[in-house]
């Protein structure tokens, strides 16, 4: 019997392509989303604050098309009703529910606290609250979590028994909720798996990360600014890397009750993301700047665990990842022109 999977926020960056990676591996997948943090309806009212917002609502279409082809179950919910929620979690008798509705901008959180607690932390609860009842199937919680739960790298390399300690609104409601999520399981036995991902890029992200910024201005011929000298290194992670790992904990017993760095594995500059862009794109302009007090320092995020208790093995080094990306912005930037 096929595993039955629901996706809260399921129709976000990582939670469309989680979607459809899953629907191949043959499992049953239902998504719930409110289409409310950095998608359409956001788009609608926030229009003018997004550079680029006639190819973001192309985008985020050609995801919804994706999911329509995929015959995916989709409900538009949002996950912050209570009974909403509860209802579609009892009628999609999910074993595994996999919470990602969130806030997934630090700079935007920093800004606008209320609403990220509302959208990251009320939904949390929600989804917990519902995934414990005893009138539900439920038999694991997988939660995304962060690199920005370390705060400041004090090696240049953390591993999971590093001690945390975030800095700004979204690194310390990242380390609250996964705080929250093991204290379900202490009281109600919840098993759980808490997953930090680091530098996260790839097809159809809109959420303004690093890897999508500097392509876009690359394509609208804008120059890119760093913060800070760009020789600070990031984990960057190709999506496809996160997806396998992320089944990988749904299918082993031995992910149950564990955290997981899910990373590529090694820190790399941005200036390096900077050359393989140069290789793709003629008068690349780059603008240093001062960096931001509330980023912290990051490197590599180690993977050992994941290797050994789930054989987790990332493949998507920035040289091969990074180009795919490049290739398919590219064609997807010309072809909706």
């Amino acid at each position: 019997m096929r595993k039955k999977i629901l996706i809260i926020g399921g129709a976000g960056f990582i939670g469309h392509n989680l979607a459809i990676f899953l629907k191949k591996k043959k499992l049953d997948v239902t998504i719930v989303d409110g289409l409310n943090i950095n998608n359409l309806e956001y788009l609608k009212k926030k229009y003018n604050e997004f550079p680029n917002p006639s190819l973001t609502k192309k985008i985020l279409l050609n995801r919804l098309k994706l999911l329509k082809k995929s015959k995916i179950k989709f409900f538009k919910i949002d996950a912050r009703n209570y009974k909403s929620l509860s209802k579609i979690i009892n009628r999609s008798k999910a074993e595994i529910i996999i919470h990602l509705a969130a806030v997934s901008h630090a700079n935007k959180s920093n800004k606008d606290p209320f609403n990220t607690f509302d959208h990251s932390f009320r939904t949390l609860e929600n989804s917990l609250d519902n995934a414990r009842s005893e009138k539900n199937n439920v038999k694991k919680f997988i939660f995304l979590s962060s690199s920005m739960v370390y705060g400041n790298f004090l090696t240049s390399s953390v591993n999971e028994n590093t001690r945390c300690y975030p800095i700004g609104i979204y690194g310390s409601l990242k380390y609250a909720a996964e705080k929250l999520i093991i204290a379900y399981n202490q009281v109600f036995k919840l098993p759980f798996v808490i997953i930090r991902p680091s530098a996260l890029y790839g097809e159809r992200c809109i959420s303004r990360r690093v890897g999508q910024i500097f392509i876009e201005n690359a394509l609208t011929s804008k120059p890119i600014e760093i913060n800070g000298d760009g020789n600070e290194k990031l984990d960057f992670t190709y999506i496809d890397d996160l997806l396998q790992g992320i089944y990988k904990s749904i299918i082993s017993k031995k992910a149950d009750n564990q955290i997981f760095n899910l990373t590529y594995g090694s820190g790399r500059k941005i200036n390096d993301l900077i050359k393989i862009l140069k290789k793709n794109f003629k008068n690349v302009k780059v603008k240093y700047k001062k960096r931001d007090k509330l980023t912290p320092y990051r490197g590599t995020l180690s993977t050992n665990k994941a290797k050994k208790l789930l054989k987790y093995n990332s493949k998507w080094s920035i040289e091969k990842g990074y180009q795919k990306y490049i290739n398919w912005y590219k064609d997807f930037y010309f072809n909706s022109k």
